[in-house]
């Protein structure tokens, strides 16, 4: 079938399998111009592997310090007439290039929250790893249901207490407009706390523990993000951000874990402010990063996901490199985002930011480009005119 982007709202409802693994190659063409991470971690698994700053995370471990990975994932297959998901295409792409490298790549496919997954999970680990020196925790899920209760928690994008009015743009439309989000009930904040906090977290890492499939020393690091308080409301001291300090516990609580475990540490990288399709469908959010984007982009200061990460690894983690941490204990990789010069022109164009004048005010159109790479469209060297088969099975 031929596949086309089809725009729904923030998200793509198609995927290009072409070009997914000409964007992963992308990414592993920059791990690998960057040069050797060393030492880096061998034996690595990623809980969240298929998207976002959790893939970059598997690019950049595989591809940087010849680690083995095992990725967690929930991606749907291709159906009749439908593309599967753009992870299920990136994982089939990252697994290739890394049994292509000489080094072992495997996948579970199902739900991260549930027990079995977990059992699977732990069972290849023991059988084909021994044990695991880093642990990443990436996912992002709209619900989850909790192993203990069988409850069903589905997570929301509000403010807390108090209604909530900005601008925000449709990205697809390039209108910006004027939103207004009322306040998330006690229950909202709970769920998404359940879904978005900690406890997932803990628990996997504690059943690697008692497992004792973590290797002396072994590092466990989860992504979160802060921002500026433009998007604070919705973000920081929202739903999400009331999950995020939950995770920051959990952070804290595995730090203890590990530093009993042979020396080991846990901690929270804060990142950078980048198109997702997590971050596509936060209002508010996407206007910003268009700013921001125009802004880093003119500073030379730009990353992605994968620069983050692999930034991230070789001055942060890795090549006898000691973490640098804030007051509250995480570490800051948004540090070029959050620099005065950039917030400070942030806060000058936001209010000025019209429909009319969208264009040379930000960049709508790099914002557009990196969404659309998403899910494999706009690739050099791809042709998109031609046939492509949607049905590629998991590796």
């Amino acid at each position: 079938m031929i596949i086309r982007p089809k725009v729904r709202g923030f998200v793509c409802v198609t995927a290009h399998p072409e070009g997914c693994a000409a964007h992963i190659q992308e990414w592993i063409d920059h791990v690998k111009a960057k040069g050797p991470i060393h030492p880096g971690p061998k034996r690595v698994l990623v809980i969240g592997a298929s998207t976002g700053y959790g893939l970059a995370s598997r690019i950049a471990a595989t591809f940087g310090s010849d680690a083995a990975t095992l990725g967690v994932f929930f991606e749907r297959p291709s159906e009749e007439g439908r593309p599967a998901t753009p992870g299920w295409y990136n994982t089939i792409a990252v697994t290739r290039a890394a049994r292509a490298a000489g080094r072992y790549a495997k996948n579970i496919n199902g739900d991260a929250f549930s027990d079995d997954i977990k059992r699977q999970a732990l069972e290849l680990i023991r059988a084909d790893l021994g044990q695991i020196d880093l642990v990443v925790y990436s996912l992002a899920s709209p619900r989850r249901t909790h192993p203990r209760t069988g409850a069903v928690h589905r997570s929301v994008l509000k403010p807390v207490n108090q209604p909530y009015t900005n601008k925000t743009v449709d990205t697809d439309k390039g209108i910006v407009s004027t939103v207004t989000i009322e306040p998330a009930t006690d229950l909202e904040v709970a769920d998404t706390r359940a879904v978005m906090g900690g406890e997932d977290w803990e628990l996997w890492m504690n059943a690697l523990a008692d497992a004792k499939l973590l290797a002396p020393g072994a590092q466990a690091v989860a992504y979160s993000y802060i921002g500026p308080d433009v998007t604070w409301a919705i973000y920081k001291n929202g739903t999400i951000g009331l999950a995020k300090n939950d995770l920051e516990r959990a952070a804290r609580n595995i730090d203890s874990l590990l530093k009993l475990n042979g020396g080991g540490r846990a901690f929270i990288s804060v990142n950078k402010a980048l198109v997702t399709q997590a971050s596509s469908a936060i209002p508010v959010v996407p206007l910003y990063i268009s700013i921001l984007y125009k802004l880093m982009k003119a500073a030379g200061t730009h990353e992605g996901c994968i620069e983050q990460v692999q930034r991230l690894f070789a001055t942060q983690m890795y090549n006898g490199c000691t973490p640098k941490f804030d007051e509250l204990g995480r570490v800051r990789v948004d540090d070029w985002e959050m620099r005065e010069g950039i917030q400070a022109a942030v806060r000058e164009i936001w209010p000025r930011v019209t429909t009319e004048n969208l264009a040379d005010e930000t960049d709508i159109a790099g914002y557009r480009t990196e969404f659309l790479k998403l899910f494999g469209f706009g690739l050099k060297g791809v042709d998109y005119a031609a046939e492509t088969e949607p049905h590629i099975p998991m590796l």
